[in-house]
């Protein structure tokens, strides 16, 4: 999956926002102001950091070892990097971001979940 694949795919996501809040090259994705998705513009190969469930985090480095690892420059504990231009299909990638973005919402207040819900 390449980058621009990746961006439309997050982007279309109820209440998120993309923003460079580090630094020029780090692209980041937020809904309702809190971040599910990270993608660096120029490091290659390209990849994403995408908040996971712990427990899933460890099965699928174990499973994916070599595109799916540690997030880099993050939570080692709640954060993956993933190789985006690997073997890994582009339909699972997606799944990944759904689960993070799922997650994420998750941990929202009432108020913000409430905010989400009345978006169109």
């Amino acid at each position: 999956m390449d980058i621009e694949t990746f961006r439309n795919y997050c982007v279309i996501k109820k209440g998120v926002t993309e923003e460079f809040p580090f630094d020029a090259d780090t692209l980041v994705f937020k809904v309702m102001g809190k971040m599910f998705a990270l993608v660096s513009l120029e490091k290659k190969p390209s990849s994403a950091n995408l908040k996971c469930d712990p427990e899933w985090s460890l099965e699928l480095r174990d499973t994916y070892d070599g595109d799916i690892f540690p997030g880099y420059h993050m939570s080692k504990k709640h954060w993956n990097t993933v190789l985006l231009e690997s073997r890994l299909p582009p339909r699972f990638i997606q799944q990944l971001v759904d689960h993070s973005y799922d997650l994420v919402v998750a941990g929202l207040t009432k108020k913000l979940k409430a905010e989400l819900d009345s978006l169109q």
